[in-house]
């Protein structure tokens, strides 16, 4: 998350306690990462999960993501746990485990806390990557929301259930309206805008998102075994992120460096239809490396699937997890 933000020109996510406790008060919103103030120990914890094969432990990964939270000094958590091939809790039943965990160790610290199990098969939204993922975003707080559907479902769901938690809504579905009120009468991307800005960011690369023109760009089509089709039937979210990986959105290492502009623009998704020469997806980089481009593109085409007949479509939103009791239960 910290390098999407950081794909923006300028923005900083390093802020001491002091400046982010201060840009709190200013104005109500900022997004930091973690620093050597804000739960140290947990960077040498992971360290030792690294060496231990304790990595995938759900009780150090409920306190490592926790620690962080709790430092913070904050009132109220809102937690989006997602299940599925693109997601680090790959079954249901982990996924389960790790939100009732979570939200046990909020409530045993005394701040309230809900989390929301959400679907991550398939990738949610359109875009993959840095600066693709951060262009979509805005478009959504502009209102434009056209292919987004899903990612502002879960957007509002999380947003109505923080606005409950802090006492600005009688309830989560209340919630929900207030913030699409936001973002339809533009309140949200303004302040998306302050905080872009406060952080040192640009604003005015926000206000026309897309692809960027210091991006190189190749189109991936559908391919001739297509025409016996006619939908996209499934697409593999963690191939998908495999593929940004592979055009340089993320580290393979950790002294890597990350390319602001890598990244999937996705015009297919399933339930879709689809046929030959059709474009399934833009892929963006910095450089037009054809290595690099010639790689993606054939992770990307193996992570799609097409057939005669349009997929049924699962719910994004699975359940809810508060009070110590599942919602759909």
């Amino acid at each position: 998350t910290l390098d999407k933000l950081e794909s923006i020109p300028g923005l900083r996510t390093d802020l001491s306690v002091e400046q982010y406790k201060r840009q709190l008060a200013e104005i109500g919103l900022v997004m930091i990462g973690q620093t050597d103030e804000i739960a140290p120990a947990d960077r040498k914890l992971y360290a030792l999960r690294d060496v231990t094969a304790t990595v995938e432990s759900i009780p150090l990964i409920a306190s490592s993501i926790m620690s962080k939270k709790l430092a913070e000094g904050i009132d109220a958590l809102v937690l989006d746990v997602k299940c599925g091939r693109g997601a680090f809790m790959k079954t249901e039943p982990q996924a389960r485990r790790l939100a009732e965990t979570l939200v046990s160790i909020g409530e045993r610290a005394g701040t309230p806390t809900v989390a929301l199990l959400t679907r991550m098969d398939v990738p949610l939204g359109r875009t993959a990557g840095n600066w693709p993922e951060v262009a979509e975003s805005v478009r959504g707080l502009q209102d434009d929301t056209e292919g987004l559907d899903d990612v502002m479902d879960v957007t509002l769901a999380l947003a109505g259930e923080m606005l409950a938690l802090a006492g600005a809504a009688d309830t989560p579905e209340d919630g929900r309206r207030q913030a699409a009120d936001a973002v339809r009468s533009g309140a949200a991307f303004e302040k998306f805008l302050e905080m872009v800005e406060a952080q040192g960011g640009a604003p005015s690369t926000l206000e026309t998102p897309g692809a960027r023109e210091d991006a190189a760009v190749r189109t991936v089509r559908a391919p001739d075994t297509t025409a016996d089709a006619g939908f996209v039937t499934d697409l593999d979210a963690l191939a998908v992120g495999r593929t940004a990986l592979a055009l340089g959105a993320g580290r393979r290492e950790m002294a890597d460096d990350v390319d602001p502009l890598a990244g999937i623009v996705l015009h297919k998704k399933p339930g879709e239809r689809v046929a030959p020469g059709q474009p399934l997806a833009d892929l963006h980089a910095q450089s037009s490396g054809n290595s690099r481009f010639d790689e993606a593109e054939r992770r990307l085409l193996d992570a799609f699937s097409f057939a005669g007949e349009e997929p049924a479509r699962p719910p994004l939103l699975m359940d809810r997890y508060a009070d110590g009791a599942w919602q759909a239960e």
